[in-house]
């Protein structure tokens, strides 16, 4: 039975001396505890030490004192503390049993402040182990204890925040904050320690250091938790990322002015659609009242000359049409009209309206469909001039076999797609130009063809249609037997 304790309360002791019962349960409170913890007496007296001063995680290891200090009346532990604010610092407690009324006991704990001590003690072992090889890394590096102070930092990290020599051990790691992060970084920090993690580089919030002359700089931080034999830490590598920063943001501002640029060029050639095709339709159309003779008859060669200015004229204009449709699009000043579209009348009057342009290459144009009706809900113009592209287009590159056109209604899952394709025996395209045949001013097979002219807008145009109808476009082919572009609409 431990000896009955005498104890006179000594409220100006700077430690702190707190009475628990056998449960830990405060008993009294002294000065030295409230200055030390930042409880009063009032919030302290009635409350379980663990909500009060013991780390989350550490309740056993402090039962563990309690009890053994019970068992045999006395005992000095080193313990990890948490303040009121959140914060961490590292005490020795001395304990000591006492005895009340009869058969009640107490405990008597006085608890000392030895933080500083612990850095102190803790830097000079990190140092003689570990320096060199921090000294050698590129990063900045920053190894900090539980209670948020440096234990040691290397020469980059140093030179990284200003400091001399060894200026920077045993300071709070908060020193290297903006003013406007530390309150928030200490509840960061404590929350850490209890579920420590590696963290890599770059990752989580925008953050930023602070030089000792007071200038701020954007960093970026990796994370690692080290168990030691003295204490568990962290090991921070900070990288200064002021002039990565800087690119970005001039990036970002030459981007902006591509972006606004574009949409300037966009909105002009959507605007210039009246201006751009009334004088060619003129020319085309005067063109064409020459060459049926209505004003008087033609000799051979102006004949001759006035289709060549024909046949630029429609080629300017089809250039044209691509690049405003283009920039319609881009600008997004398209209008689509989705209704009910028999797919297969369209596809018909298509097929009707080229097939004297493939009879006169000696090609067969070959369409292949189901005879009951193909309905589906899309916008008939977007729909016409994806067809009329891959139709054409086909018909443009092959020099000799056929062109077909297949249509059918498959069932995708629980909705049906349209699936058309057009397919021809003409050179077929490399899987080198394959990788950007849907891109602008694209002209795989027209490269190989002499005498063919393509604008290189037409397979791009179409791609960008088919995404507007929620479809998709896509192309299989092989040299010297040919290709087949495939659409595919899914249902709305």
């Amino acid at each position: 039975m431990p000896d009955q304790v005498d104890y006179r309360w000594i409220a100006d002791d700077p430690d702190a001396l707190m009475m628990l019962d056998h449960a830990g349960k405060v008993l009294e409170w002294n000065d030295g505890a409230e200055r030390m913890f930042g409880y009063s007496r009032t919030e302290a007296v009635g409350t379980r030490i663990h909500e009060l001063v013991t780390v989350p995680g550490s309740e056993a290891e402090q039962d563990h004192f309690i009890a053994e200090t019970i068992e045999l009346g006395r005992g000095t532990f080193e313990a990890l503390r948490r303040r009121s604010d959140g914060t961490l610092i590292y005490v020795v407690i001395s304990g000591k049993v006492g005895q009340g009324g009869p058969g009640e006991l107490f405990l008597l704990f006085s608890e000392k402040d030895v933080t500083q001590l612990k850095v102190q003690r803790d830097s000079k072992s990190l140092e003689s182990k570990f320096r060199e090889l921090l000294d050698s890394m590129p990063d900045g590096i920053v190894i900090v204890n539980p209670t948020g102070h440096i234990l040691i930092a290397n020469r980059q990290a140093e030179w990284l925040f200003g400091y001399e020599r060894d200026e920077l051990r045993a300071r709070p790691i908060e020193d290297l904050l903006p003013q406007r992060f530390r309150g928030a970084h200490k509840g960061h920090r404590s929350h850490y320690f209890s579920a420590p993690r590696t963290r890599a580089m770059g990752a989580g919030l925008e953050l930023y250091g602070l030089r000792k002359d007071g200038t701020e700089f954007p960093v970026e931080i990796s994370l690692s938790p080290l168990k030691t034999e003295e204490t568990p830490v962290v090991m921070s590598a900070i990288r200064d990322v002021s002039e990565r920063r800087g690119f970005e943001q001039t990036l970002q501002e030459k981007n902006l002015e591509l972006l606004a640029a574009n949409r300037a060029k966009d909105h002009f050639l959507a605007s210039m659609s009246h201006e751009l095709r009334t004088p060619l339709n003129a020319v085309i159309g005067f063109t064409g009242t020459l060459l049926m003779k209505l004003p008087g008859e033609l000799n051979p060669e102006q004949t001759r000359q006035l289709e060549i200015v024909r046949n630029n004229a429609r080629h300017l204009l089809a250039l044209i049409n691509d690049l405003l449709n283009l920039a319609k699009i881009e600008a997004g000043k398209i209008e689509l009209n989705f209704e009910l579209i028999d797919c297969g009348a369209l596809v018909g009057e298509i097929a009707a309206s080229l097939r004297p342009q493939a009879l006169s290459k000696g090609l067969e144009l070959i369409v292949a469909m189901r005879s009951d009706p193909i309905v589906v809900e899309t916008d008939r113009r977007a729909l016409s001039q994806i067809i009329i592209n891959l139709v054409g287009n086909a018909i443009k590159f092959t020099v000799h076999g056929s062109v077909r056109i297949d249509l059918a209604l498959d069932k995708a899952g629980k909705k049906r797609e349209l699936v058309l394709s057009v397919s021809d025996t003409g050179p077929g395209i490399g899987e080198q130009e394959l990788s950007s045949l849907f891109e602008a001013f694209v002209q795989g097979q027209a490269s190989r063809t002499k005498g063919v002219e393509g604008t290189g807008l037409g397979l791009h145009l179409s791609r960008k249609l088919a995404v507007l109808l929620g479809g998709e476009l896509s192309c299989t082919s092989t040299l010297g037997t040919g290709s087949v572009f495939t659409l595919t609409l899914p249902e709305p």
